[in-house]
């Protein structure tokens, strides 16, 4: 499935610890240090696209690009509130997958080149089932302790985008940055429902617990 959205070959990127932006998903950020005002300006006076990365676990801040990985998704900004002393609110709406394929700039904050990312498999029998019971799942979840807004709620049961539904699953329900990296970065749809399922037992096992 590919976004409407044409991309820029190029885009500024926000790498960040613990944040995963799936296609499709909301995530809040609140834009306060010096280097990230100047690419959110950047961003503003171009494409209002930028990519959030995950920072390796490992290290505490990035200095280089090992430092956070390389395969990220592109988001558009929504909505974009500055204050008043030059820090700024905003909606970004992850559109699509993309790989870095080079570095254009590093340093106050990565500009790179870029690749789409498309998910492999056609959809089967098998994808259909294995969205079943992603469905399922998200059953016992909200009844559980959380649910998806009552929008998004009256969405996914009718949702026949599998590729969407794994997204905005594993956006709301999966909350390990390592889980969420490596659901980003599976191609295979099945393969990716079949880690969704895996970890979402996990979740239900944790909230019983």
């Amino acid at each position: 499935m590919s976004s409407s959205v044409t991309l820029p070959e190029q885009l500024p990127v926000m790498p960040l610890p613990g944040a995963v932006l799936f296609p499709h998903a909301l995530l809040p950020l609140y834009i306060f240090e010096p280097r990230y005002r100047k690419m959110l300006e950047h961003a503003l006076q171009r494409h209002r696209i930028f990519c959030v990365t995950l920072i390796k676990p490992s290290c505490q801040d990035w200095h280089a690009p090992e430092d956070f990985f390389h395969l990220a998704t592109a988001g558009l900004i929504r909505a974009c509130v500055e204050r008043s002393d030059g820090t700024s609110n905003l909606i970004l709406q992850g559109l699509q997958r993309v790989r870095f394929t080079s570095f254009e700039q590093e340093k106050p904050f990565p500009i790179v080149s870029i690749d789409t990312v498309e998910s492999r498999d056609p959809t089967s029998v098998e994808t259909e089932a294995l969205g079943a019971k992603v469905i399922e799942l998200y059953g016992s979840l909200k009844h559980d302790r959380r649910q998806l807004p009552a929008k998004l709620d009256r969405y996914l049961s009718e949702l026949r985008d599998l590729e969407m539904l794994a997204d905005l699953m594993a956006s709301t329900f999966v909350n390990d940055p390592l889980r969420r990296q490596r659901l980003l970065e599976e191609r295979s749809l099945n393969q990716r429902l079949r880690f969704l399922i895996r970890y979402l037992r996990d979740e239900i096992g944790n909230a019983a617990a």
